[in-house]
């Protein structure tokens, strides 16, 4: 039974996902999975490649792709890529040389080339999605950065490759993964050469409407919902972004909603995790009323001041009987969840103010038990190498331990406000995290 339609003024404010089906889905672990399969797309491509991602890396294995770009942009392809300019920074200045001189349009978002950028408030926005799209028919997108399995850039290389996901798409969904990277390569692009642009859209006829149209492109989701008619078998998918417009809250509340309703399972896989109050809330009621509560966390820390951030809640969320597994093996970098035995998500975003409240993000919804299924058997592998928090062992009865954890969760949270606050990105006090 198809979907009510929403306003049309007022679809794309709603926090809820605007579902297409008659989509194809494959999982892929890590990037010894990704890269081969992007580099197949691009190889392949016959009109466009677009593609956005927080880290572009110069490692061997990276270099397959910068290389199937180049070969795509001279045989005629029309090929944009847009960076994050802290993400990218290390590779950039070897890279984007490169890329160029092969006619591939490099986007830069929000570089920081000059010492004084770094003082800028709005430096502290970043673009952290993942996504690629190939002919407007075959989308990519998740978690996974371009670098190697095996290489971090704070810590060097390690022998286990990190734990991460993305998602080979195709289908309707496709349309809406590529207006998400279209517009960020146009804020990119618009932000590095904004002045001549603005001169020619001020010499150009019908300026207001050129300046109407550009404003929509740089949406990251379009004006239209998929029609009815696709929503079919066999797989229904949909795209939900954050950003700092008109989309700012739509992933947590989107995560909140399905979280609320779910019955049998949950199972949520985060490298960062500090949630604000509500959301801390429904898992826990999830768990006391008999739901399957799973969180993966990180067990090799790569940022210690994270870490700490994630332990202060364990108390509380012990004590709901949510079981909590530090992934120990290697570096834990997926953002991953399953509700119940149909719905999954595999995206960008943590769940921490960063990504919730912050960074441009980037998740795809699958409702499909054989794609659901898939991930779970994966997630099972992840929970029996990792270490089961012991709630005998780490939960707090003593008063000061628990006024402890209670000052650590307030100092987490006054340290996250402050940054969030110097971001312009401060949320309101009713809803802000405790």
């Amino acid at each position: 039974m198809a979907e009510s339609a929403p306003r049309p003024w007022t679809w794309y404010l709603t926090p809820r996902p605007l579902f297409s089906g008659n989509n194809h889905v494959a999982l892929l672990r890590g990037a010894t999975e990704l890269l081969p399969a992007l580099c197949a797309a691009i190889h392949g491509a016959r009109h466009e490649v677009w593609l956005a991602s927080y880290i572009l890396h110069h490692d061997p294995q990276v270099l397959t792709v910068v290389q199937a770009l180049e070969g795509a942009a001279r045989r005629g392809v029309r090929v944009r890529i847009v960076v994050d300019g802290f993400g990218s920074k290390q590779s950039m200045a070897t890279l984007e040389p490169r890329l160029s001189a092969a006619g591939v349009a490099v986007g830069l978002f929000r570089p920081i080339d000059r010492w004084t950028h770094w003082f800028q408030p709005s430096q502290l926005r970043r673009m952290h999605m993942k996504v690629a799209v190939i002919d407007s028919e075959e989308g990519f997108i998740g978690g996974i950065n371009l670098i190697d399995d095996h290489l971090d850039l704070n810590h060097g290389p390690s022998h286990a490759p990190r734990l991460d996901f993305a998602v080979a798409v195709r289908g309707p969904v496709v349309a809406s993964m590529e207006q998400a990277v279209r517009a960020m390569w146009l804020r990119a692009w618009f932000g590095q050469d904004w002045r001549e642009e603005l001169r020619e859209l001020m010499r150009g006829a019908n300026r207001l409407q050129q300046i109407q149209a550009l404003i929509g492109q740089m949406r990251l989701t379009g004006w239209r919902r998929p029609s009815d008619g696709h929503l079919l078998a066999p797989v229904r998918a949909a795209l939900v972004v954050r950003d700092n417009l008109r989309q700012r809250r739509t992933i947590e509340r989107t995560y909140v909603e399905v979280l609320r309703s779910a019955r049998q399972r949950i199972w949520l896989v985060s490298p960062y995790f500090f949630p604000g109050r509500e959301f801390r809330k429904v898992i826990c009621d999830a768990a006391r009323r008999g739901v399957d509560v799973r969180l993966l966390l990180q067990g090799k820390l790569d940022y210690r001041l994270a870490g700490w951030a994630a332990k202060v809640l364990y108390d509380e969320l012990l004590h709901a009987g949510v079981k909590i597994f530090e992934y120990t093996p290697a570096f834990l970098h997926a953002k991953v969840a399953l509700v119940d035995d149909d719905w999954a998500t595999v995206g960008s975003s943590n769940i921490d103010p960063l990504s919730l409240l912050l960074n441009l993000e980037a998740n795809l919804i699958v409702s499909d038990t054989v794609f659901n299924a898939r991930l779970a058997a994966e997630l099972h592998l992840a929970h029996a190498a990792s270490h089961p928090v012991n709630p005998a062992e780490q939960l707090t009865h003593h008063w000061l331990g628990r006024l402890r954890n209670g000052l650590g969760r307030a100092l987490v949270t006054w340290i996250a406000s402050i940054y969030l606050r110097i971001a312009g990105a401060q949320p309101s006090r009713r809803k802000r995290s405790s």
